[in-house]
């Protein structure tokens, strides 16, 4: 069962595009709205595949089908293919993080075999997206049958499958957008701090990044205890305090609140490395009141 059908032709429907091609699929359609950017995908797949609109599911017969639409428009498109579907009892997943399989209700109703497939790697473009597929980690879920073809899929594809109960797929989803999307805003953050003290955007991002890149590296052999590094990894009380007041004097009162709140998680690591307890506990106490002056 090598043919696919893609539904949606986005960053993470192109990027699975190339990559299934790339690994002996054929990708018979790709249902779009736009017909231009379907264009360009398929001038890199061979054979070229079927540039499909909503109205031609009828034709579609693959024995594998993507819905790679928004997450709003899932349940949508998977009432549309049940209601013209050719293909007996085929394989559908769709590629959200937020949503379980149970969006595709509709369609395992027909008989079809219903899952869920996502990567768990930032996607910002098609083409980058194919190659950053290979190494990374998948959630899959769904019926056992789908559970096992994704992880041959994502096996494949040279990624790494997990399972989770299809319940706890929103709680998943909010863990990769704290790891991917909040440390992107984190980073904005740290940005418009080191502003302040002179440097223009591009600088500041620039000159962090060797920073950051060097935690993400010492995050992929350590736990989050033994990787924390500085201040509160020190347990180093007056420091601390000349954070809070220099934050006070020059950064807007969201800024502060982040470093307030993500310092309060940072004792919790400290304690963990054996960091000098009674310096922690007066951290802690001097984060609680600082908390409760930025809400007065």
């Amino acid at each position: 069962m090598r043919k696919v059908s893609i539904i949606g032709v986005g960053r993470i429907g192109g990027a699975l595009a190339f990559a299934l091609a790339r690994k002996g699929y054929e990708i018979e359609n790709l249902v779009v709205r736009n017909d231009r950017t379907a264009k360009k995908v398929c001038e890199f797949i061979e054979p070229p595949p079927q540039i499909l609109t909503s109205e031609d599911l009828s034709r579609i017969s693959s024995g594998i089908i993507f819905i790679a639409t928004q997450d709003a428009e899932i349940e949508r498109a998977a009432q549309d293919l049940a209601e013209n579907l050719r293909a007996t009892k085929p394989f559908v997943f769709h590629t959200s993080g937020a949503r379980s399989s149970e969006s595709l209700q509709s369609l395992k109703k027909t008989g079809a075999q219903v899952g869920s497939i996502h990567p768990l790697v930032s996607v910002s473009d098609a083409f980058l997206g194919a190659a950053r597929l290979a190494g990374a980690y998948f959630c899959v879920e769904g019926d056992a049958e789908s559970v096992g073809l994704a992880e041959k899929i994502v096996a494949d594809l040279g990624g790494k499958p997990f399972s989770i109960e299809t319940a706890k797929k929103t709680l998943y989803h909010a863990s990769a957008v704290t790891a991917c999307g909040h440390l992107t805003a984190l980073v904005d953050v740290a940005v418009e701090l080191l502003m302040q003290c002179g440097l223009d955007a591009d600088q500041a991002q620039k000159t962090l990044f060797p920073l950051i890149k060097s935690t993400v590296e010492n995050l992929e052999t350590q736990t989050p205890a033994e990787a924390l590094t500085g201040t509160f990894a020190r347990a180093d009380l007056a420091t601390f305090k000349k954070h809070l007041q220099a934050l006070e004097e020059n950064v807007s009162d969201e800024a502060r609140e982040i470093y307030l709140q993500l310092g309060a998680r940072s004792v919790h690591l400290a304690e963990l490395q054996g960091a000098n307890p009674e310096n922690l506990d007066e951290i802690r106490r001097e984060i609680s009141l600082a908390k409760k002056n930025f809400k007065c």
